[in-house]
C-alpha cells in the first residue's frame, strides 16, 4: 500500500521531489458576502491565471475558493458554490491539460471537492479535518476520513488523490496537544491519505523545516509543503515531494492581490537552477 501511494503520485507529477503547485484563488463566488463577479468573469480570471502558470512551467495547480470569506462549514455550503466551482475547474483543466489540477473547497467541504474533481476531471483534492478534531476559524472541525474515502469509492473516483492537511493552519490544536505533527501524519497515512500537507500557522507563513523533515522521515507517503514557500527558500523545501505556492506569486506577496506573472516566472527560473543541483545538496538539515 505505501509503495503504491508513491507510485500513483509519480504517475501524475513529473518530478520525484520539489514539484511546484500554483494556487488559483477564485474571486468570491455567488452568494458569498464579497461576491462581485459574474460566472463568466470568474471563469475568465481563473483561466487567465492558469495560462500564466502553464507558460511558466508549473507542475500542477490547485483551485480554491479563498475569497469566500467568512467561510462556512460543509453543511452550509450551497449548490451554487459546487456548481460554479465545477464549471470553473473544468475550464481551468482545459487550459492546464498537461499536468495535474486539484481543488480545495473551504471550509472542510471535502466531499463537495471530491464531487467537483470527479465532474471536472481533476487529479486530486486537498482535504482539511481528515483525522482528529481541531478548532478552526469556522468552529469545531471533526475528522472526515471514513466518510470521505467511502464517498470516493461510492462515486467511483478512486483515481482522485486525497492530500490531507496535518495540524492545519488558521486553527487551534489544543485539544490534540498530546499528538504532534508526525503522529497526525501517521494517523492520516493509516486512514489511507494519498499525501500529507505541512503548513505554517497561517497563510503565507513558512512551515517549520524541522516539522517537514520529521514528517518526511515519519511516513511512507508523499509530503507536501502548503504555505510560505518563496523564491528565497524553495531550495530548503525541495526534499518535499511538492510545494504549494500562492501568496508569493501575488503582488506584494499577499494572497488577496492579483497574480504577478513576473514573480511566477522568476520563481520558476530559480526552480530550474535549483533542480540542476543534486537533491542531497539541498536536503533539509
Amino acid at each position: 500500500m505505501a509503495a503504491s501511494r508513491f507510485d500513483r503520485f509519480w504517475n501524475v507529477f513529473r518530478n520525484k521531489t520539489g514539484n511546484v503547485i500554483g494556487m488559483i484563488h477564485l474571486k468570491a463566488l455567488p452568494g458569498t458576502p464579497c461576491s462581485q463577479n459574474s460566472v463568466k468573469e470568474l471563469i475568465d480570471i481563473a483561466c487567465k491565471e492558469a495560462a500564466i502558470y502553464k507558460k511558466a512551467g508549473l507542475d500542477g495547480l490547485i483551485v480554491e475558493n479563498m475569497h469566500d470569506v467568512p467561510y462556512v462549514q460543509a453543511s452550509q455550503i450551497g449548490p451554487e458554490v459546487v456548481s460554479v466551482m465545477s464549471v470553473v475547474c473544468r475550464e481551468v483543466k482545459r487550459i492546464f491539460c498537461h499536468a495535474p489540477v486539484g481543488i480545495q473547497v473551504l471550509a472542510g467541504a471535502n466531499k463537495e471537492a471530491m464531487a467537483i474533481a470527479k465532474a471536472a476531471g481533476l487529479q486530486f483534492i486537498r482535504a482539511e479535518g481528515f483525522v482528529f478534531s481541531h478548532v478552526a476559524d469556522e468552529g469545531l472541525m471533526n475528522a472526515c476520513a471514513g466518510d470521505l474515502m467511502r464517498y470516493r469509492r461510492h462515486i467511483n473516483a478512486d483515481e482522485i488523490m486525497v492530500f490531507t492537511d496535518v495540524k492545519k493552519k488558521h486553527s487551534s490544536h489544543a485539544i490534540t496537544s498530546d499528538i504532534d505533527v508526525v503522529d497526525t501524519a501517521q494517523a492520516a497515512e493509516f486512514f489511507l491519505s494519498d499525501g500529507v500537507v505541512v503548513t505554517g500557522h497561517s497563510t503565507g507563513q513558512a512551515a517549520s523545516l524541522a516539522e517537514v523533515k520529521a514528517v518526511i522521515g515519519g511516513v511512507h507517503l508523499p509530503v507536501l509543503v502548503g504555505s510560505g514557500v518563496t523564491i528565497e527558500n524553495y531550495h530548503l523545501y525541495r526534499q518535499a515531494h511538492a510545494v504549494v505556492v500562492g501568496s508569493h506569486f501575488k503582488n506584494m506577496g499577499h494572497w488577496a492581490e492579483e497574480l504577478n506573472e513576473g514573480r511566477v516566472t522568476a520563481f520558476m527560473n530559480k526552480v530550474k537552477e535549483v533542480r540542476q543541483i543534486p537533491v542531497e545538496s539541498t536536503m533539509i538539515m
